[in-house]
């Protein structure tokens, strides 16, 4: 029997686990607004356009050829003016 009592606690143990994790995804998706199509898929563009400048600019920080630090001085550009327009109310 001793076995037996062993695995149930195991069981009751990772019930336990799971509903907590349950419980913080719930908690989490409670507390972020709910967004639109649309809304998600400015949100998910405003994103991608931060990470991609965050690259690009650290791109930047180590390169040394003058047409290469010209190109990227473009595309930090060229990513700012796309989000000062997703940014920008209609």
């Amino acid at each position: 029997m001793g076995p037996y009592n062993g695995d149930m606690a195991r069981g009751f143990e990772s019930k336990s686990v799971e509903a907590q994790q349950d419980d913080a995804v719930r908690a989490r998706n409670a507390s972020a607004p709910r967004l639109t199509g649309d809304a998600r898929i400015a949100d998910d563009r405003r994103r991608t356009l931060e990470l991609t400048r965050k690259r690009t600019h650290a791109d930047l920080g180590r390169a040394t050829a003058p047409a290469h630090r010209r190109m990227l001085e473009e595309a930090i550009a060229a990513l700012d003016a796309q989000l000062e327009t997703l940014l920008t109310p209609r």
